[in-house]
């Protein structure tokens, strides 16, 4: 997982890389996230709604030696077209490890299902933070290819553990899903509201993930402060300062999951993302982003473990099922986001792919709110059935 989060994060420190590389407009680097969806949604969905019927021990294997394949052909690619084939590839690699992971997780701990998806997703964020500084120090010694080399034979080393390894036995059960039980598991209004805010949070996500680079390039100046940092260097550390927030985040919204509750956190985290999302892309300047941004790392690392959590919670003889699902609308939301803000920044300028992002927050908020206030009628429901 962690190195999957250094995978994803290295792609905005790189774009102006590849930009220079292969002589690419914006919008054309902005399909690598596209490319990188595309195979994984087909991909995560096949082993997601399978997994009651697979043997995981085998595919994770065959998944990482083929996230390593793809890296190395990333590394090597001498066109735009070749590097997105290969992020292709390397999407339909990971959807085989991330359609397993999780519901492998949900069976190891029932009873701290949001907690350990949490504590899972953080050890995503903690590669997710080391990426962006190993590009800016690969950079400085060698060519942006290095960076792929050496997560191709991090993962191929990876692979090799986990073949010596012994298939761990699980304890809980995963019951074969049925593909005619799909519309009424799309029907409940648990997995509904999660599709939506999943894609509308992720996406806002991915385009930051791909995006903020470009943004600290275009509005922070070279040397700013004495810090002695090119600009260059300073937008692609912007990426590991906003996953630092992750990190702590994740960790207590994992301890709080249990106590509190998901939609309450999830509201909360969505009426504070808010006003500091406005605060940071809309009034700060030069280095005052930065404290922003680590808060707005800090708040939107727990989108994604509390919605897979609460959905999963409510079907979770399915959490195969659940996390295709979730995987596809998160896929969808990162997907989409930064190919549209690479259209807009094409034609305008990153700050106000930036603001727009306002947007889907605050609908997700809305679509939170109202799941919350469903969520409180059938509570009273059970209550009045009860007495």
């Amino acid at each position: 997982m962690a190195l999957t989060g250094a995978i994803m994060m290295i792609r905005g420190p790189v774009i102006p890389e590849l930009r220079t590389t292969f002589d690419a407009p914006a919008w054309q680097v902005g399909l690598i996230s596209t490319a990188g969806t595309a195979g994984y949604l087909v991909v995560v969905s096949i082993v997601g709604f399978g997994a009651g019927h697979l043997k995981p021990h085998r595919l994770i294997v065959g998944g990482l030696l083929g996230s390593a394949l793809s890296l190395l052909a990333m590394g090597a690619a001498p066109l735009l077209g070749v590097f997105l084939v290969g992020t292709l590839v390397r999407g339909t690699m990971n959807g085989v490890l991330r359609g397993l992971n999780r519901p492998i997780l949900s069976h190891f701990y029932p009873d701290s299902r949001g907690r350990m998806y949490s504590y899972y997703d953080m050890t995503w964020a903690a590669g997710a933070m080391v990426g962006p500084i190993g590009v800016v120090a690969v950079l400085a010694v060698a060519d942006w290819r290095l960076a792929y080399y050496g997560l191709a034979v991090g993962m191929a080393l990876l692979a090799v553990v986990v073949w010596r390894l012994d298939a761990p036995a699980v304890t809980g059960t995963e019951e074969p899903f049925d593909r005619r039980e799909l519309l009424a598991l799309l029907r409940r209004p648990e997995i509904a509201a999660m599709i939506v805010v999943m894609f509308l949070g992720t996406g806002v996500e991915g385009g930051l993930f791909l995006w903020l680079p470009t943004y600290v390039d275009s509005v922070v100046p070279t040397g700013v402060a004495g810090l002695g940092l090119s600009a260059a260097a300073l937008s692609s550390l912007s990426l590991s300062v906003m996953i630092a927030g992750y990190v702590p985040g994740r960790l207590l919204y994992g301890r709080l999951s249990e106590r509190v509750g998901y939609l309450k956190i999830l509201i909360g985290i969505l009426a504070l993302l808010i006003p500091t999302f406005y605060a940071t892309f809309v009034l700060a300047t030069g280095l005052w982003l930065l404290p922003g941004v680590v808060v707005i790392g800090a708040l939107i690392s727990g989108i994604f473990p509390m919605l897979v959590s609460y959905a999963t919670d409510a079907v979770p003889r399915h959490s195969g099922p659940v996390t295709a699902v979730a995987a596809i609308s998160s896929s969808l939301g990162v997907g989409i986001a930064p190919a549209v803000m690479g259209w807009i920044i094409s034609g305008s300028d990153p700050s106000a792919a930036m603001q727009l992002l306002l947007v889907p927050l605050v609908a997700a908020l809305a679509v939170v709110l109202v799941a919350r206030v469903a969520e409180r009628k059938r509570e009273q429901a059970g209550l009045s059935v009860a007495d």
